[in-house]
């Protein structure tokens, strides 16, 4: 794996969820800490998959990052993603070429929110409300990735406990080609929030790489 340092950290949260989720909160305050002087971006991601994906691509279009062809960069960004944020998080990855960390990530989220569509509010303020609607179904299948190009470019933390996702689903898309996470962990317990995220923010953060500079 190459070790490129990373300057730009890009979080993306879950379906019904926003940057104030305890996770995002977590890695926001400790990257606030410990590197302030990286860029991190937390947005609120619109309901449109096309949008969010849209929106992402065009706050991001600054940032280092790997290219097909030459040496590797001196400086490097990398995604976060939880739920179906990982589900953009692995579409970006594929990308842009970039490390992805992905917290209990959504694999088949085109078929597992097409029983969504219809009014939500939000998990951390009920007064507000969206509308998933019909087309951000097909909207979600065109960023499939049907197989990540190179498992050791990611780090799955997958909770056996997840109550909302299947996690032989995330093992199997995010292991390599042996059945074993490259990077993270296969958690016995916990649940889809990551109740015990803490325990592993530091080797979260560790995976990226961060530049101490």
């Amino acid at each position: 794996m190459p070790t490129t340092p990373t300057t730009h950290v890009l979080y993306l949260h879950g379906f019904r969820s926003t940057p104030q989720s305890t996770k995002a909160q977590l890695v926001g305050a400790r990257m606030g800490q410990s590197w302030p002087h990286i860029v991190f971006h937390c947005p609120q991601l619109p309901p449109s998959p096309r949008q969010a994906m849209d929106e992402v691509m065009r706050d991001i279009a600054g940032w280092p990052r790997r290219s097909a062809h030459g040496p590797a960069p001196e400086r490097g960004m990398a995604v976060i993603g939880s739920s179906l944020g990982g589900y953009y998080a692995t579409w970006i990855a594929e990308q842009t070429g970039c490390r992805a960390v992905v917290l209990n990530p959504a694999v088949h989220a085109a078929r597992d929110l097409a029983t969504q569509v219809g009014e939500h509010t939000s998990w951390h303020n009920p007064e507000e409300t969206f509308v998933f609607k019909p087309e951000y179904v097909e909207e979600l299948r065109a960023l499939a990735v049907p197989a990540i190009t190179r498992p050791e470019r990611y780090y799955a933390l997958i909770a056996k406990g997840d109550e909302v996702l299947d996690w032989r689903e995330m093992l199997a898309h995010y292991a390599n080609p042996y059945g074993r996470l490259m990077h993270g962990r296969l958690l016995e317990g916990s649940d889809h929030a990551i109740s015990d995220f803490p325990d592993y923010l530091d080797e979260v953060l560790d995976f990226l790489n961060l530049t101490t500079r």
